[in-house]
């Protein structure tokens, strides 16, 4: 058995998740709208994890590895580096265990983010908008301080904590067609194949992905990781490549990778507000702007739609920018 294979996460592990996190995360609700159900020809049924602690779906993965770490671990705390959620969410997960909590972040990231992780007491470490920067700058932190490195989404721990969500999902509304979720580094959609491939593996799961960083689409099409530097999207919270762990769960078992524009992107963020009357932030809105693009990909389905997070500056509002 090589390393890759000896870290993949099993469903098991998915179930210890479930029952460790649950005094430090939301069982988040599922809406439906009859609007969006003739907009798209499909029954949707939209999880949102906008309405999770801190926030967004990421409490579910940072909370399962702090609280998995043992007392000696903890004490030197831990560190990431993240475009905003999954800092925020190992903020919260830290400041919940009372151990210290650094998180690397791109100078360009959300100030409303960068304000969120501090106010859950980590410390804030800048660094330049790119995947080499940030993990240059954060290899100087992990060997000033020692602390336990919780990727955002690379970490057997991590990926077991998202797959609560789809397991809460599937419990939630029976006889789902497929499941749609945002794609960046793949966190969310691993826990989502890890969980349905085992309890419902004739569910077909979509990514949705922003064109302006379509890496990991690029990389189902190609067979292999191919890594984007440095991509321009509004969608914050997808601008990461895949890694060899998110990668293994993608290409074997992710149905298709969907892309979406700018533009599509924002004007369904601004439907879901409008009509839904929740804030999600721009990475969750990929979902609905994919299920609108593709209707007839899923028209007459039971779809289950992710909403991944809702974290966002409300004096930079997209459709106030466009």
């Amino acid at each position: 058995m090589n390393e890759l294979e000896m870290n993949i996460p099993t469903y098991e592990d998915v179930l210890s998740a479930h029952e460790r996190i649950q005094p430090h995360v939301h069982l988040t609700p599922v809406l439906t709208s009859s609007y969006f159900n003739q907009l798209s020809g499909a029954k949707l049924f939209f999880k949102c994890e906008n309405l999770q602690k801190a926030g967004v779906f990421k409490a579910r993965g940072a909370s399962n590895a702090v609280f998995g770490l043992s007392n000696e671990q903890a004490r030197k705390g831990v560190a990431t580096h993240s475009s905003g959620n999954h800092g925020l969410c190992l903020s919260y997960a830290a400041g919940r265990r009372g151990i210290p909590a650094t998180v690397v972040m791109p100078r360009t990231a959300p100030e409303a983010k960068k304000d969120a992780v501090r106010g859950y007491g980590a410390e804030v470490v800048e660094c330049e908008p790119s995947t080499s920067s940030r993990e240059a700058v954060f290899g100087e932190v992990v060997a000033k301080s020692g602390a336990d490195f919780i990727h955002p989404y690379n970490d057997p721990r991590v990926i077991a904590g998202q797959g609560t969500c789809a397991r809460e999902l599937a419990a939630q509304v029976q006889g789902l067609d497929a499941v749609v979720a945002p794609i960046g580094g793949g966190g969310m959609i691993s826990g989502t194949c890890l969980t349905l491939s085992t309890i419902a593996p004739d569910v077909k799961i979509y990514a949705a992905e922003p064109k302006n960083a379509d890496d990991a689409y690029r990389s189902l099409k190609a067979g292999h990781i191919i890594a984007d530097d440095a991509p321009d999207t509004i969608a914050d919270g997808l601008k990461v490549p895949l890694k060899n762990l998110t990668w293994h769960f993608v290409s074997n078992f992710v149905t298709d990778i969907l892309l979406c524009s700018e533009r599509e992107i924002i004007d369904a963020m601004y439907l879901i507000w409008q009509r839904m009357k929740i804030v999600v932030e721009p990475s969750s809105a990929t979902t609905l702007a994919i299920l609108l693009k593709n209707r007839e990909l899923f028209a007459g389905q039971r779809v289950g739609v992710i909403l991944t997070g809702g974290n966002v500056d409300l004096k930079k509002l997209p459709w106030m920018q466009a």
